[in-house]
């Protein structure tokens, strides 16, 4: 029952402010840190809880004089409207409420390492990649995080391979994580003569990242070669071997990064990005493990589900995920991914609230 929700939601805070005043909880700077952040998350809650116990006696309140009987109209009609706005106020804190507790990905806050590759397609593939990257970046950046290159491998004609980058600020993986999956283009490609409507596919990925702490790495089980870094068509870009290649030898995963002049720049940024799949690997089969989806985005999860189409000719983009469809293309490809952000995050909410039990 949510009224029972509400009164733990009350006790909890009111116990957490209780041992935030007690002097040796205050000397323990590490518990303080942490019953400070409980305290804070609960804030919101606590308000919605005791905004609700009120707006709950206020409706007993009513029911109960009308109940007794022997008023005049005007008090009665008064009373009616009091308990049909304390109705509503009611149903309305307990949306709020359930909201309110709904689980949080602890990964959300973290800063997030996103991959965008070529699918099939060609070059064009790789020329649309250029713009998810564009449109990611720009994305990010509206949202006040910063991003760096940490990776790239060009294409012709002015398009990418693949290109890895960081987002740094809060909450860069909850911003991003929705954009897991293949991004679909239908247009007519720079190189086509008849005109002919072309499909082509962008993979891209976004993982959280994660301290060298929570994933040990064992340097005996990483095998580092350092090349010279080369630009398109093979030309050198330095004369040093600054370039960096590791191969983790337990899961075959290979990370390269050419783009610093600093073959220790180069390495760091390898074992950031190293550490972020090997984590996800490990996520991944936690989660097979105990057979419980985290639903991080609407559908199964797998990366290799269509989630996105741009639709050129019709000016239309359209994501599978929840159905919604925009015509709005060139602003999205500028980074105006809020409508599609929002819509997960609608629908993750929904979910959640269908399988909770309150």
């Amino acid at each position: 029952m949510i009224e029972r929700l509400a009164a733990e939601i009350e006790d909890r805070y009111l116990s957490l402010t209780e041992e935030l005043s007690d002097p040796e909880v205050f000397r323990d700077q590490s518990r303080y840190a942490e019953l400070s952040k409980a305290h804070s998350d609960l804030e919101e809650s606590y308000r919605l809880a005791v905004a609700h116990r009120e707006a709950r006696a206020s409706l007993e309140e009513a029911e109960s004089m009308l109940d007794e009987g022997g008023l005049d109209p005007e008090m009665k009609e008064f009373l009616i409207e009091e308990k049909n706005s304390a109705r509503e106020r009611l149903e309305d804190l307990e949306q709020k409420l359930r909201l309110t507790v709904l689980e949080k990905d602890p990964l959300d806050e973290r800063n997030a390492i996103v991959e965008v590759r070529a699918g099939a397609g060609g070059d064009e593939a790789a020329l649309f990649a250029a713009e998810i990257q564009r449109m990611l970046m720009r994305y990010a950046e509206r949202m006040r995080l910063k991003t760096e290159i940490l990776s790239m491998t060009e294409a012709t004609l002015g398009g990418i391979k693949e290109v890895i980058f960081g987002v740094k600020g809060r909450n860069a993986y909850g911003t991003l994580k929705y954009e897991s999956g293949v991004h679909r283009v239908q247009r007519v490609p720079v190189t086509e003569s008849t005109g002919r409507i072309h499909t082509s596919t962008v993979t891209v990925a976004v993982l959280p990242e994660v301290e060298e702490v929570e994933i040990q790495i064992d340097p005996n089980e990483v095998r580092v070669d350092v090349y010279r870094s080369t630009g398109p068509g093979g030309q050198s870009v330095n004369t040093t071997d600054s370039a960096v290649r590791l191969t983790h030898i337990p899961t075959g995963l290979v990370v390269s990064c050419q783009d610093e002049k600093s073959q220790l720049q180069n390495k760091e940024r390898a074992f950031r990005i190293l550490r972020a799949r090997l984590y996800d690997i490990a996520q991944a089969e936690q989660t097979a493990q105990l057979a419980a989806q985290r639903r991080s985005q609407v559908g199964t999860g797998d990366r290799a589900q269509k989630i996105r189409t741009y639709n050129f000719p019709q000016g239309r983009v359209t994501d599978h995920r929840v159905g919604l469809t925009s015509h709005r293309i060139e602003a999205i490809l500028q980074g105006e991914l809020d409508e599609f952000t929002e819509a997960m995050e609608a629908q993750v909410r929904a979910d959640q609230l269908a399988a909770a039990e309150f």
